[in-house]
This record gives C-alpha cells, sequence and structure tokens, in this order.
C-alpha cells in the first residue's frame, strides 16, 4: 500500500478539493457520495481521513473531517457547525471504504452517485457484471489494456449503504481484476493505491460507463470486440480501390503491394506462435490451486450425474485400462455395480492427481469435469494481464498462434473460451496436447510443425516456462523463449535462451 508523504492535513484539504471537482462532474450532487484517502500522522501511524455524511460537497472545510484508525476506529470527530450546518456524522460508506483498504491494500477509495454509472448497471437488470473492452480509457485502469476486457461487477442495492457491506467484500474477492464495483441504480466505488490513482481510474470507469450507455442506444454491444483487422490493412485497401471504381486487377495489385510491404515489415517475425498454457500465459497457482483441486472434489459427483453416457463410459474405460498399465488397483467392471466403479475411479484420480501424473486418461476426464465448472460459471480461467492484448496483436499482424499444453485440448478449449477476459478463442488457430507427443521430446515439436503450414521450422516461435521444453522445440529447429512469471520455479543458470517476463517482450530482440 502507499501513502507517499500525504499527512492528515494535507488529505484533509485535498478531499475538500476533489469533492468540488466531483460535484462539478455530476457525481456528488445532493450530498451524495463520498471519499477517504489513507494518510500519515505526526507521528507517522496510518489514518483513514474521510469526508462525513449528509452535507453539501462541494462547500466542505478541512476542519469538517473525520480521521479513524487503520482499523476504522474514529480518532477524531469534527466540531459542529452552527446551524443551518447539520452536526456531523460519519459515512455510511465506511465500511465499504474499510473493505477495499482491508482486501486491496487500497490508498484511497471514491463513492460517486454518476448518471453514467447508474446507467450502466441498468443496461442488462439481470447482469452480475460490466463489460467493456476496444476503448481507449480501458488503459487508464491499473492493468488494462486496449484489446482486454475491463469487467465491473454489479451489486444490488439495498436501503443504507451499510447494509452494503458483504455484498462489496464479496465482489472485491470475486473480481480480484477490477479496482470497482458499481451498485445497481445507485453509484460506482471506485478505489486506487493513493488518490491519484483513484481520481485517475475513477474518470476512466466514468468514461467507460458513459461510452457503454450511448453505444447501446446506438445498437452497439461495448463488450463485443469489433471485427478483425487483416495484417497492414491490405484487405481494406483492395476493397477502398474497388469502392472508388478501381478495376479489381488494380485492387489486388494494391493488396499485392501492401503485402509485399508486410512481409518486409515483419522480415524477422515468426509465421507463428506456439504457447504454453501454466506459468507462460496462467499463473501456476490458477492451475494448482483452482483446477486440479476443482476436478478432485467433482469427479465423483460428475460420475455419478453422467455415469451411463457413452462419454462417461468412455472416460472410465480409459482409466481402467490406464490402471491396469500401472499396476495399480484395478478398476471393477460394470457388473460389480455404479458405486463399486465410482469409488475406484475417483481413488485413482486423487492419487494420479496428487502425483501431478500427465497421462491422457486423467487430462480426458479432467476436461469433462471442468467444461461443467467453466460453463456453469464457477471457474473463470485467470490469464497474466498482457495476454489478451498480445493475441489481437499478433493476429493483426497476420501471426497465427498456436497453444501446446499437457492439458487435453477440450480443457484447452475451456480455458480460453472462458477467461476473465472473455472468450479469446477468436484469437488462437489451434491447440495441441500431448496426443502429439510429450513435451519434452523433440519429435512432439516436428510432429505439430507438419500441421502448421510454415515452410521452415524456425518459421516457429515456442514460449514455456519449462527449460526441458525449451531445449526439446530448439532441437526441432524451433527458435524458443522462457518465460519468468511471479510464482514460476527460477531458471537455471546459463541456459542459453533469451528470457522474457510479458507476451508483449516476446517479438522484441
Amino acid at each position: 500500500m502507499t501513502i507517499g508523504n500525504t499527512t492528515v492535513e494535507e488529505a484533509k484539504g485535498l478531499i475538500c478539493e476533489l469533492c468540488r471537482l466531483f460535484y462539478d462532474q455530476g457525481w456528488v450532487g445532493g450530498t451524495g457520495g463520498g471519499i477517504s484517502l489513507k494518510a500519515l500522522d505526526d507521528d507517522g501511524s496510518e489514518r483513514i481521513v474521510m469526508a462525513p455524511s449528509g452535507v453539501q460537497k462541494e462547500r466542505m472545510e478541512p476542519r469538517d473531517m473525520f480521521v479513524l484508525d487503520s482499523q476504522g476506529n474514529v480518532l477524531h470527530t469534527p466540531e459542529a457547525r452552527p446551524p443551518p450546518y447539520r452536526p456531523p456524522k460519519l459515512s455510511e460508506c465506511q465500511p465499504l471504504f474499510t473493505s477495499a483498504y482491508e482486501l486491496r491494500g487500497a490508498g484511497a477509495v471514491l463513492h460517486s452517485h454518476s448518471l453514467n454509472a447508474v446507467m450502466a448497471t441498468m443496461l442488462d437488470p439481470n447482469a452480475t457484471e460490466f463489460r467493456v473492452t476496444h476503448i481507449e480509457m480501458i488503459k487508464g485502469i491499473e492493468g488494462h489494456g486496449f484489446y482486454g476486457n475491463c469487467v465491473v461487477p454489479i451489486i444490488e442495492n439495498t436501503a443504507r449503504e451499510c447494509e452494503l457491506t458483504d455484498r462489496m467484500r464479496q465482489a472485491i474477492i470475486d473480481f480480484p481484476q477490477s479496482n470497482a464495483v458499481l451498485v445497481r441504480r445507485h453509484g460506482v466505488y471506485v478505489w486506487g493505491k493513493d488518490w491519484i490513482q483513484a481520481k485517475t481510474q475513477a474518470e476512466c470507469y466514468d468514461y467507460l460507463f458513459e461510452a457503454a450507455v450511448k453505444m447501446a442506444q446506438l445498437g452497439l454491444n461495448a463488450a463485443q470486440p469489433p471485427a478483425p483487422l487483416i495484417a497492414n490493412g491490405a484487405v481494406q485497401q483492395g476493397k477502398r480501390h474497388a469502392e472508388n471504381g478501381v478495376s479489381e486487377a488494380n485492387g489486388v495489385a494494391a493488396n499485392g503491394v501492401a503485402a509485399k510491404r508486410a512481409k518486409l515489415s515483419h522480415a524477422a517475425l515468426p509465421r507463428a506462435i506456439v504457447l504454453d498454457i501454466e506459468g507462460t500465459v496462467a499463473p501456476i497457482s490458477f492451475v494448482a490451486d483452482v483446477m486440479f483441486p476443482y476436478a478432485r472434489d467433482n469427479v465423483a459427483a460428475h460420475l455419478g450425474a453422467h455415469y451411463e453416457t457413452p462419454e462417461a463410459r468412455a472416460d472410465i474405460d480409459a482409466i481402467r485400462k490406464q490402471a491396469a498399465e500401472d499396476g495399480a488397483a484395478p478398476i471393477p467392471d460394470a457388473a460389480a455395480g455404479k458405486e463399486a466403479v465410482i469409488a475406484a475411479v475417483v481413488s485413482w484420480v486423487h492419487a494420479a492427481i496428487a502425483a501431478d501424473r500427465k497421462v491422457g486418461a486423467l487430462k480426458q476426464l479432467q476436461g469433462h469435469v471442468w467444461r461443467a465448472g467453466f460453463r456453469s460459471g464457477k471457474m473463470t480461467a485467470q490469464l497474466f494481464r498482457d495476454v489478451p492484448d498480445a493475441l489481437v496483436e499478433w493476429r493483426n499482424a497476420g501471426i497465427k498462434t498456436y497453444i501446446y499444453s499437457s492439458g487435453s485440448r477440450e480443457a484447452q478449449h475451456l480455458f480460453f473460451g472462458h477467461s476473465q477476459a472473455g472468450d479469446l478463442r477468436p484469437y488462437l488457430c489451434g491447440y495441441f496436447d500431448t496426443s502429439s507427443g510429450l513435451k519434452g521430446e523433440a519429435g512432439s515439436y516436428h510432429n505439430i510443425q507438419l500441421t502448421l503450414g510454415v515452410d521452415d521450422p524456425s518459421e516457429v516461435l515456442f514460449a514455456t516456462d519449462m527449460l526441458a521444453e525449451a531445449q526439446a522445440a530448439q532441437a526441432a529447429g524451433w527458435q524458443a523463449v522462457l518465460v519468468a512469471r511471479p510464482g514460476n520455479k527460477p531458471l537455471p543458470e546459463n541456459h542459453g535462451f533469451r528470457v522474457v517476463e510479458s507476451m508483449q517482450e516476446l517479438l522484441k530482440q
């Protein structure tokens, strides 16, 4: 958490200044809205300075501010001003502000009654979240880019703000990528690491809310990305020539010139990029702490509900065969009864997950369990923030992107189809799993290359967090890059590969 050198007295003046500004923007009219900042007391102690409730926000003075300790206990209550001013009253937003301080380490929290925020919650009366993409002001939201999805949770309003606390806290927990929470027909709470970031994000969020509402009036969906571009605009240029009455041949010639320029400008770029998932585009913690436990905890219920289906029978048969190959406890046949078969399969699955096995039988069943989790909304794939932008940029540059993971192809489809950035499958051209070969063997990469349509293996770039995989890809003639991400194991020294920390760095030499 960042407070900087802001003192309590400075924070009091800042709140007054900001509230006057927000009043002019229509955010805190009619005594509505509120703001609180973290600051340092004279002895260096952390304090929370908070605007009072039920007062004209544009007429507040520093002497009107409450001061609380870091746990939200009131240390200073301002003196009452003479009538017609009302006695000072601590804002009912206090527990809501405290939620952002406790759960996000915020340094400032703003509450706005902006009409744009209110209308954004009414675009879909049943929606539990607001989404917008491909609007420049998204870049003003911490950790977001132009191509990514900006998602803000929507919670239902209550008669009193203090009664919103539980919903607010749950929304903050459920939407870790968001720095705001919308309250239906009420307004929005926005926070930042300090007052500057909180103010910046509040203004950017408000712009996005207004843009989405106005786009809806035009019949446009702000959550829907625009149609894909073609590299260097070649197709669009040819289309413009045709529309201007130039012959189709001229249009083709124009496309040819654009294609040559594209070839020159992208001479050093790969024709295909192949990405690992775990530790490369997604945190290892999500796979290890969310996906695997979900499969482990739900496999019994899944098999119980689908036991008679051909798919479940095929999953059980594959595990029965694998268990026999392992020399493990056998999986009984159907004559033993449903309960006995499921119990044996569950026992095998739990042991295989605990041992982090990469066998196809396990991956196949896990994929089917995850499918239910993703489609029900119980799981949402978490990607590193730089990944959505990179996928779009590569597509627009004419580079095809593929996935190669030990997880099944179906699981990969689900993962990218239900991410926190929305459905990213339109940006991917194919999926490969261990049916193409083990990831530590050069032959696997040769097998994959045969389906990518490239003339030379050096035209393929592979990104992974595992040295053995990079070495295997390099042995197959591919370009290979190692990825260093938070939570990954340290890379060994003197490995000889280029290391990147973001997908935006992948094409930089």
